[in-house]
């Protein structure tokens, strides 16, 4: 499986290429943004550009793509629905399309989130931003995969980059035991939403709903690989 990463200087992104780097079935992995990882591994080749949206110099080898899994995003906290759409909506399409385009039997994994408004017609700005996101790429020639994964356990040293978020893991990080036994429907971690993109693009394993949360998350990343 060759596969194309977004987003992975983030929280889940950097879990999600952890996951692609020690898995036998993944046997190369593009990155694509806008800073150096800072990882050397021989699957691993990175696209840093200005404009991760801008996939015109990888025209030609899009099509010997499996998968995409898009991690990039940010939070809405004290963004203008304007700037918001940009990054949430605008960004993820531009990709989106051309990889369409070149290539229909792909697949799109992108992280969404707990709370989305499908029907884009609620209150709260960022749920509808997700929601038309989420629908406009459930519309394109492909196999695409939202996944809502609620809260999560960044693990093997993972934080997230924005701070109010790194807080709220360092003061929730001993309650996530407990909420994995008392309410599995609410949390992941990294690892499992990692094996459940790989398991998404793997034929044998693909789940027939498109839309995943948590529970759908942590039994899609247990299967074997």
């Amino acid at each position: 499986m060759n596969v194309i990463l977004l987003g992975a200087t983030g929280m889940i992104g950097r879990g999600v290429l952890r996951e692609c780097l020690r898995d036998d079935s993944v046997t190369r992995v593009l990155a694509i943004g806008r800073t150096p990882l800072g990882v050397s591994h021989p699957k691993l080749r990175e696209h840093v550009v200005p404009d991760p949206s801008d996939l015109s110099g990888l025209a030609a080898e899009l099509p010997g793509y499996d998968a995409c899994f898009f991690c990039l995003g940010v939070s809405s906290v004290g963004m203008k629905e304007e700037a918001y759409r940009r990054i949430t909506y605008d960004l993820t399409l531009a990709v989106a399309r051309p990889l369409a385009a070149a290539n229909p039997r792909l697949t799109f994994v992108y992280v969404s989130g707990e709370g989305t408004d499908s029907t884009e017609r609620g209150r709260s700005m960022w749920a509808r931003v997700k929601g038309r996101t989420e629908n406009d790429l459930l519309a394109l020639p492909f196999h695409a995969y939202m996944f809502r994964p609620g809260l999560v356990q960044p693990v093997s040293g993972m934080p997230s980059k924005t701070p109010l978020y790194r807080l709220a893991y360092v003061l929730t990080a001993p309650l996530f035991p407990l909420l994995r036994r008392f309410a599995p429907d609410k949390v992941t971690t990294t690892e499992a939403i990692g094996r459940a993109m790989i398991a998404a693009a793997t034929p044998a394993t693909a789940p027939t709903g498109r839309i995943l949360r948590p529970r759908d998350i942590n039994h899609l990343g247990s299967q074997p690989s």
